[in-house]
């Protein structure tokens, strides 16, 4: 029996985890067990998973994280693959709630799945969007092959000299990523470095961060809506790849036409 069963709501979230490691698998941007998700679940918690005795001993996040006290979250499993993720979420991951110390978490469902080695840093995002008040619920990290290779090179690196190309590539982009694309240069993956940095570029307005030379991490209110700014940018940097590709530069949109754009559809300027 799973935890899910009788549970629409909290099986409606996990299914679109499932639908969007097929996704990430497919598209060739989650190799081996590259890639990870975190959704906090608390809003689908009854107080009968409440009562629920934890199938682990508690285990330490290495740090402590005030706004995490009683919550819940999904995490994708440690050294699991997105494509086994996509046919059974529930045996490659496992809902963890944090306890009252906000230092440690046990696991409640379905298996003792350990999450992610980067828990600590999606847990440390989810308390500081909770800290400030945020809607976002998801967290996606994963490899985009355009958008990882745009960071080989310093210009893009620049901060929203990518951002600027993208936008221009296709009105849809900045229709649907009105933020643009963050910035973090190279730093050991899972660290708290790393971590901290992403928050910084949060803080800044940005829902999609780049990794250099590695991948990005995504929020947003779900995690369909989390693959979706990832997927569009990655569409237009496919799109200025492809003309490169065909001997040219490509010119993109105009200045007038991103402005005219932008009004039009009441986006930032």
């Amino acid at each position: 029996m799973s935890i899910l069963d009788n549970r629409p709501a909290l099986k409606a979230e996990i299914d679109k985890v499932a639908e969007v490691a097929g996704y990430l698998w497919t598209k060739g941007w989650a190799e081996r067990n590259g890639g990870n998700i975190t959704i906090n679940i608390t809003e689908w918690v009854d107080n009968a998973m409440r009562a629920m005795p934890a199938i682990s001993e508690p285990k330490a996040i290495g740090t402590t994280l005030p706004h995490l006290e009683g919550r819940w979250f999904y995490c994708k499993g440690t050294q699991k693959r997105m494509r086994d993720l996509a046919r059974e979420p529930m045996g490659s991951g496992s809902i963890i709630r944090i306890l009252p110390d906000c230092a440690h978490y046990e696991i409640v469902a379905d298996a003792p799945v350990a999450p992610t080695s980067e828990l600590p840093s999606h847990l440390s995002v989810h308390n500081y969007l909770l800290a400030k008040g945020s809607p976002y619920r998801a967290s996606l990290h994963t490899h985009p092959i355009e958008l990882v290779a745009l960071t080989h090179s310093r210009k893009w690196m620049e901060k929203d000299a990518a951002t600027r190309m993208l936008w221009s590539m296709i009105p849809e982009t900045k229709a649907f990523c009105p933020r643009g694309l963050g910035m973090v240069p190279y730093m050991l993956p899972s660290s708290v470095e790393l971590a901290d940095a992403t928050i910084r570029a949060i803080d800044e307005d940005y829902d999609v961060v780049m990794w250099e030379k590695h991948g990005v991490f995504a929020v947003d209110t779900d995690i369909m809506s989390a693959f979706d700014q990832v997927d569009v940018l990655n569409k237009a940097a496919q799109i200025y790849i492809s003309a490169r590709n065909m001997g040219f530069e490509p010119e993109g949109m105009s200045d007038a036409q991103m402005t005219e754009l932008s009004t039009v559809f009441g986006l930032p300027k």
